[in-house]
């Protein structure tokens, strides 16, 4: 329907303009936590620099499933505002205190109180029916890539004009205009979810457990190489700064453009089989990864990252709609908040793992670290598939009644 589609663009942009401005304070937490501590506290500053980033992480992971839960019984487009609101608060207060400590809990706040990514992803299932699951997941996956990569090079652009707090302050104001942007979004409530036609199925036993021990899995992998990335870049390929930020974005770029192309593909298909081509999507990641970790110049190491981002298009996305076809309507915001969980969690294991592996294997072979991962990822993938029975049916065919 034309309102679906609309509905579906304008989800699109607010995903994409709102993990845009959250994505433009990243790389810059620690920067203001080593300014704020100062040179008579400056022990302090690997210790919250971490916590700036895994504190907002582990909370997220604890309360992402209770918001999707909420919004299977309110609707989900209430929690999109919510979310934006609450992110629009703490970048506020973010920008005015002076205390490394307070600003920590601010970011721990802020994950509690998020949950955006899996409000959209069930918002856009319960309403936005143009297309195949795949593809609408994919799409906003693509969303949420372009305004990761777009959102630092912002960031960095206000902090080298005027500072944190200005960076802060437009963040603010992104999201303020993205929740204002959402009040014209139709709504979903659970009433209106009941009358589309479904084909609903009962969820083997184990079946979303397995899914989500596999984004665990690939999250993990894909997560691994950020502690020692820029590095590596630097050190072992020599390589100028400019390519550090290049061959980042490559990646990152190639999973925008390949996320749509994979969705539309598995919407033709049943979970067994999919899940049977994610594992040699795996694979294909671990020899990609082993070929990083070869490449001695520049350029091959470029078109490696290229190469694994069009992998990475075929992974998380269709993971999640693994989920969001094996699971019943009234409780797609809360399956999809545990994927989202999963996720970080997978990601806060990688960047344990890259940082310890780092240490353990040195630099110059780090790469075959995460190249290994894959390989125990496409492992643990054939043995999800061995024990857990995928369901027959998808809980949504590709094409639903236009009616």
């Amino acid at each position: 329907m034309a309102a679906n589609g609309t509905a579906l663009r304008l989800l699109v942009a607010i995903q994409l303009v709102s993990m845009g401005a959250m994505e433009m304070s990243g790389p810059f937490w620690p920067l203001q936590i080593q300014k704020l501590l100062g040179t008579a506290n400056a022990q302090y500053t690997g210790l919250l620099s971490s916590l700036v980033y895994a504190g907002p992480m582990m909370a997220a992971m604890a309360l992402t499933p209770l918001w999707g839960r909420l919004g299977d019984r309110t609707g989900h487009k209430p929690m999109i505002i919510r979310a934006l609101l609450a992110l629009a608060v703490c970048q506020a207060l973010a920008a005015i205190t002076f205390d490394p400590w307070l600003l920590v809990g601010i970011r721990v706040v802020q994950g509690a109180l998020a949950g955006f990514i899996a409000a959209a992803q069930a918002y856009a299932l319960a309403c936005c029916v143009e297309g195949g699951r795949g593809q609408i997941l994919a799409r906003l996956q693509s969303a949420t890539a372009v305004g990761s990569l777009a959102g630092p090079v912002l960031g960095g652009w206000l902090m080298d004009i005027s500072g944190f707090a200005l960076l802060c302050y437009s963040a603010t104001v992104i999201c303020l205009l993205c929740a204002m942007a959402s009040l014209f979004l139709p709504s979903d409530t659970p009433s209106v979810q009941r009358k589309n036609k479904s084909a609903s199925t009962a969820l083997p036993k184990g079946w979303l457990g397995a899914m989500l021990g596999v984004i665990v899995l690939i999250q993990a992998a894909k997560m691994m190489p950020q502690p020692f990335y820029a590095l590596y870049v630097a050190d072992v390929l020599h390589a100028p700064a400019w390519l550090i930020g290049a061959s980042y974005a490559a990646s990152a770029a190639t999973l925008a453009l390949s996320a749509p192309l994979w969705g539309r593909l598995f919407d033709r298909h049943q979970p067994a089989h999919i899940l049977r081509v994610v594992e040699w999507v795996a694979w294909s990641c671990f020899l990609t990864l082993a070929f990083t970790a070869v490449a001695s110049e520049w350029v091959g190491f470029l078109a490696s990252r290229l190469l694994w981002g069009g992998w990475q298009g075929a992974l998380l996305p269709v993971a999640y709609t693994l989920i969001a076809n094996t699971v019943s309507p009234s409780q797609q915001g809360f399956a999809l908040g545990l994927g989202n969980s999963a996720a970080k969690a997978g990601a806060l294991c990688g960047v344990l793992m890259g940082g310890i592996g780092m240490g353990v294997v040195g630099l110059a072979h780090s790469f075959w670290l995460v190249a290994l991962t894959y390989a125990v990822a496409a492992l643990g993938i054939r043995a999800i598939r061995s024990f857990a029975r995928a369901p027959e049916t998808t809980a949504l065919s590709t094409h639903t009644s236009h009616n």
